[in-house]
């Protein structure tokens, strides 16, 4: 391997490199995306089933 060899592949390399940090950075922006989506929608369910409880408990109190 001669000097001009070694270059084309230590660009090659970083090259490849550089395209896999940014595929993984697209990648953990898209999954910080669905984990608040999902926080969100579990925090709805919690409050739907907190009303839910709430209003069982007032009805059977007025029963």
């Amino acid at each position: 391997m001669d000097l001009e060899e070694l270059e084309s592949l230590t660009r090659d390399t970083v090259e490849q490199a550089l395209n896999q940090l940014h595929a993984a950075s697209l990648l953990a922006a898209q999954l910080e995306r669905q984990i608040a989506e999902t926080g969100r929608s579990v925090q709805a369910l919690s409050q739907t089933l907190e009303t839910f409880l709430t209003e069982q408990r007032q009805s059977g109190d007025s029963s």
